[in-house]
């Protein structure tokens, strides 16, 4: 029995519910489809979208380590923090060289690095 059909003001809709408040079985069925039909034509357009793979550059041999790490955050300027540049100029720097230790630490387990620029 449908509830909703003895309350004013609400509109009972057949499509969407069983009059209990649950979805029907076979709407969230072919919702359940349909989503997986879009996740599917998507997957396809995302490989598509690289094209030919031989018309790529070479990937480098060696990846240079750059001596000054923080060198773009300084060229910014002071951080705009009222009271606290000096400070959050040294976290940015910390940071900054702290992402450099990881990437060249990572370039060297992929045997990226240059033996004779260390």
């Amino acid at each position: 029995m449908n509830t909703a059909r003895n309350k004013p003001g609400v509109r009972a809709n057949s499509n969407s519910n069983n009059g209990n408040g649950e979805a029907s079985a076979t709407s969230s069925k072919s919702a359940k489809r349909k989503r997986a039909r879009n996740r599917k034509s998507r997957a396809k357009q995302n490989r598509a979208f690289w094209g030919d793979e031989s018309r790529l550059p070479e990937a480098p041999k060696t990846a240079p380590v750059t001596t000054d790490p923080a060198s773009v955050i300084v060229s910014l300027g002071r951080p705009p923090l009222a009271g606290h540049e000096q400070q959050a100029g040294h976290y940015f720097e910390a940071v900054a060289m702290r992402a450099v230790a990881i990437g060249s630490a990572i370039a060297a387990a992929g045997e990226m690095l240059d033996a004779e620029e260390l």
